[in-house]
């Protein structure tokens, strides 16, 4: 008995000594190791937690099978199964962030705050939620992201600026562009010459996040700047004990995927010789040119980023560089951007005292293809050859006898070779930028809560370049060719402090959080003003000044106080008070105030229990905002303008330009809009399922707009004040779900849909009901405008002819509805014909992920949004085609369905639902972890369609044009990109 008992025991040791153990690693999405994490076996209770490598080890493990879990704080825990047979058994996971969690905390207006006490509407995309692929504009990293945010490229050119709508603006003649803060500094607004978009100058690659405030009572701490919404950029910083290093590579071929469908060789060879006279017949060629393809070409784009981040002592830091070249499809288009970025963030003094130290530069290069080769290509006669034996630089062109100098010409009423237009332009810019700031923020010893925050911030840049034509250019001949050369330099100072109270009240279960500041911000220019001269330097003009400085300052008084009771009911009310040297002194300055509500429902007694909603929070929130962007900076006083060429007057033997009085009013004033907004966050589910849906309604009051003033003044007709009313109310619902989450496979879907409308309720002092402001000048017809302001329409309404047709459809040439009755077509037949601004935005995005693929999509629609057609009423005649004035023209094939004769361009035909569906990316990536055993190194594969597709009824290039007028419009090109990230 005793040996069979020492048998059983010695039986049991020896199946417990042959199990073994289980390691493995745990890191982050970027493959950055997590020091700290807890892990445990289940069945056995065992934890073990993670080293500065990631790494963990959990020996002696009997044999068997366990259900292996990891645990850290902000990520979503992840678990697997473990066979463990006698050996070392691996076991590596990577954790997703999650994103509730992460997102506890919001960047606002001076400071931040948990999301679940927020009282205005805010959204935040984090850099794991980007559009993808190559990206050149910081904007468009987030276009279909945000419910009520549109963003809109202006083509397909090398760093093209967007047009950038927030609730879709507030203002008519001022700036309806978002105030955008990069790491506490507001960036200068306007252009900078040498760079088609100002934004294209900072790297996408070196940003962590944006915020977007959208309402009244999130931005209004910004005051006179924000009645168009509020974009908070925050860029990457370093953060880790350890140093990781990533190297991106990017390889991308950019192709024109859709052209203006126009008339062929042949088919304009039939026309003429059906329709034309001897003459014109003579004039055709036998060549067969594509003008379109001549001047697109497939486009390629290198963009390589390097970044250092980790912590040198106590000092986290990053540091990172990159160099961006991309061509243009427009031939001889081409950007090239080098870029730096340091970040420092110490905490020094006992940890009392935090230090943000930000800089950024770049430097981007430009060549900018001459776009109006886009409408001559359109335009050309596709039966001549693109060059021949000629003066005019070997391009064929159409000519003229000059008797007077006995040779031909250029024929001034033709168009111009559209390769020559493009070849011999050489338009050239520079532009350097450089923004930063440094940022204190001390913990004063002698208040608990209190802290002081001092923020020194400059964005200053240099724009220049000029263009060269020479005297052989058919473009510039009567000139004997073009120089011209510009540069700008701006300077932006910013200079703000507040101080921060934080208090926990126990004694009535209530929490204040308090900031009270003061801002300055200096705002100038120097505009060098040039000669234009000939090939030759001969001057052909000169400027009245050799320079101009413009420059403002903006004073800023600001206040905030959030109390929140019961952790479930927060009130928070903003007062900013801003002065503003664009208006005269009784009416500088200006104050904005809000209030908002929130009551988290979900935290109530009735609900704790509750397992459906994981979240439930209602905000209400009422705030005024205001408007002085687009204001010239001295309009409230006397200004002169130089007359030009027009007026030089003779004193002895020189001439003199004469300048003219400006008309004024020095009682301009600010623009104020006032937003009313109700908002439910809601989620299910244990966050699986989340989102949140608001209501608003916009009133702007004392609109800035242009009306005329009485003849004999002495002045321009046409004066800038204050006068007129705007609303705008719409509906905002974004949805976040998980339908899937495993172990190996996970499914996030996201959709927004955005319900907008808009009105003018008022444009004049006095009772007008028929005025109105013209807008949307049109090529071919000048002087001539297709859209207007005018009450009870959105703003830039077509206004337009009302087509008759005839019983088969076709539109009859001139014969428009009398829609006056008084048997007399004319201008006052014009009627308002739908909008080119959306009334529906929809946006949805989709990640799979199964093991280390990755597989992401991004779709866009727009809805509501109509077109003029430019492009066919400029063109789509017989009298184009067969221009009296001496050449013959090609035109769309929308030309064979109407047989205009004349061009009609006020006619509603031209008017097209412009409502598309776009698949703006698809992304697929393979991640490789532990790419050099031990090292912590990661290798992601990537390649990425952009503009994949495109849905819609119209038949131009793009439905997607933020004027609403189609006309020499530079394609967005579709590209595929192969890319590289290596991460150690």
């Amino acid at each position: 008995m005793l040996m069979l008992c020492l048998l059983l025991a010695g039986t049991t040791f020896l199946a417990h000594g042959q199990g073994g153990a289980i390691t493995g690693r745990v890191v982050d999405e970027q493959g950055q190791p997590l020091l700290g994490a807890s892990v445990q076996v289940k069945e056995l209770r065992r934890t073990a937690s993670t080293d500065e490598d990631g790494r963990f080890a959990l020996p002696d493990i009997a044999n068997g099978t366990y259900t292996v879990a990891v645990t850290y704080v902000g990520y979503l825990p992840a678990e697997k199964r473990v066979p463990v047979s006698g050996a070392e058994q691996v076991a590596d996971f990577e954790l997703k962030p999650d994103e509730q969690f992460l997102s506890e905390v919001v960047v606002i207006g001076y400071g931040t705050q948990q999301r679940r006490d927020l009282t205005g509407s805010v959204a935040t995309v984090s850099s794991r939620e980007f559009q993808s692929g190559t990206i050149t504009t910081p904007e468009q990293l987030i276009a279909g992201k945000v419910a009520g945010v549109q963003i809109t490229s202006s083509g397909g050119r090398p760093g093209a600026g967007s047009t950038i709508r927030v609730r879709a603006g507030a203002s008519l003649n001022a700036s309806n562009d978002p105030l955008i803060v990069v790491d506490g500094v507001p960036l200068a607004v306007g252009e900078v010459p040498g760079v088609s978009n100002p934004l294209s100058l900072i790297n996408p690659n070196d940003i962590e996040t944006f915020t977007v405030l959208k309402d009244a009572n999130a931005t209004a701490i910004y005051g006179s700047r924000a009645s168009n919404g509020v974009i908070l950029i925050t860029t990457k910083k370093g953060t880790g004990s350890r140093t990781a290093i990533n190297f991106s590579t990017q390889h991308a071929l950019a192709t024109v995927d859709r052209k203006v469908d126009v008339l062929s060789a042949d088919q304009i060879r039939d026309y003429v010789n059906a329709n034309g006279s001897e003459a014109q017949k003579q004039l055709l060629g036998s060549a067969n040119t594509d003008w379109q393809n001549e001047i697109y070409r497939p486009a390629y784009t290198t963009d390589n980023n390097l970044s250092i981040a980790g912590r040198a002592g106590d000092l986290p830091y990053r540091v990172s560089a990159g160099f961006l070249n991309q061509d243009g499809v427009l031939m001889s288009d081409r950007l090239q951007r080098t870029s730096a970025a340091i970040s420092a963030s110490p905490m020094l003094f006992n940890n009392t005292l935090k230090v943000d130290i930000n800089l950024k530069g770049s430097h981007t290069r430009s060549r900018f293809a001459n776009q109006d080769g886009i409408g001559a290509s359109i335009q050309f006669d596709p039966t001549q050859p693109v060059r021949t034996d000629n003066a005019f630089g070997g391009y064929w062109e159409w000519l003229q006898y000059d008797a007077d100098n006995d040779r031909h010409v250029p024929n001034p009423n033709a168009p111009r070779n559209p390769v020559g237009l493009i070849e011999l332009k050489d338009d050239q810019g520079d532009a350097y930028r450089s923004f930063g700031n440094i940022q204190l923020d001390y913990a004063l010893p002698f208040v608990e809560g209190l802290h002081a925050n001092l923020n020194l911030g400059y964005d200053v840049s240099r724009g220049k370049g000029g263009v060269f034509i020479p005297a052989i250019a058919a473009q510039r001949f009567s000139t004997a060719g073009e120089v011209t050369r510009y540069q700008t330099d701006i300077f932006n100072r910013v200079g703000e402090f507040y101080l921060n109270y934080t208090r926990q009240l126990a004694g009535i279960n209530g929490h204040i959080n308090a900031t009270a500041g003061y801002g300055y911000y200096d705002n100038k220019s120097r505009i060098n003003n040039y000669n234009r001269t000939s090939e030759d330097g001969t001057v052909l003009s000169e400027p009245a000044f050799p320079f101009d400085e413009p420059q403002n300052r903006l004073i800023s008084y600001y206040g905030r106080l959030i109390y929140t009771h019961a952790d479930r009911y927060i009130l928070s009310g903003t007062i900013r008070t801003d002065g503003s040297s664009r208006f005269a002194s009784e009416n500088r300055w200006g104050v904005f105030p809000s209030v908002g509500l929130t009551w988290r429902i979900r935290d109530e007694p009735f609900l704790r229990d509750n397992r459906v909603f994981s979240d439930l929070k209602l905000r209400l929130s009422y705030g005024v905002t205001g408007q002085q962007d687009g204001i010239a900076n001295y309009s409230y006083l006397p200004n002169y303008v130089s007359s030009a060429n027009e007026s030089m007057y003779q004193f002895g033997d020189t001439f003199y330009y004469m300048h003219t009085p400006l008309a004024y009013d020095r009682d301009i004033r600010w623009e104020s809009t006032a937003t009313y907004n109700a908002g439910i966050d809601y989620g299910f589910l244990d966050g699986r399922i989340h989102g949140s849906v608001d209501v608003y309604f916009k009133k702007t009051k004392d609109l800035l707009s242009v009306i005329p003033i009485p003849v004999g003044t002495n002045f321009s007709n046409l004066l800038l004040t204050n006068v007129g009313n705007m609303e705008n109310s719409g509906v905002e619902w974004s949805i976040n779900t998980t339908p899937v989450r495993g172990e190996a496979f996970t499914w996030d879907v996201g959709f927004n849909f955005t319900f907008n409308t808009n009105k003018v309720t008022n444009l004049t002092n006095v009772d007008d009901p028929n005025y109105l402001i013209e807008q949307g000048g049109i090529t071919g017809s000048t002087g001539n405008h297709i859209q207007a302001h005018v009450v009870n329409y959105a703003p830039y309404s077509f206004r337009v002819h009302k087509q008759v047709y005839d019983q088969n459809g076709r539109p009859l040439e001139g014969v428009y509805a009398d829609l006056n009755g008084d048997g007399t077509i004319n201008d006052d037949d014009r009627y308002f014909y739908k909008s080119p601004l959306p009334r529906y935005l929809l946006g949805f995005t989709s990640q799979l992920e199964y093991r280390q693929f990755t597989l992401t999509t991004v779709l866009r629609a727009n809805i509501g949004n109509y077109v003029y057609d430019n492009v066919s009423s400029n063109f789509g005649s017989r009298y184009n085609v067969l221009d009296p004035n001496g050449p013959i023209n090609n035109a769309p094939v929308d030309f064979l369905n109407t047989g205009f004769v004349q061009k009609q361009y006020t006619s509603d035909y031209y008017i097209h639902n412009a409502s598309f569906l776009k698949m703006d990316n698809l992304s697929l990536s393979y991640r490789i972890d532990n790419l050099l055993r031990g090292s912590g190194s990661s290798l992601t594969v990537s390649a990425n369609v952009q503009n994949v597709f495109t849905v819609t009824k119209y038949k131009g290039v793009d439905p997607e044009i933020s004027n609403g007028i189609d006309n020499q419009f530079y394609p967005r090109p579709r590209t595929f990109t192969l890319g590289l990230n290596l991460g150690f």
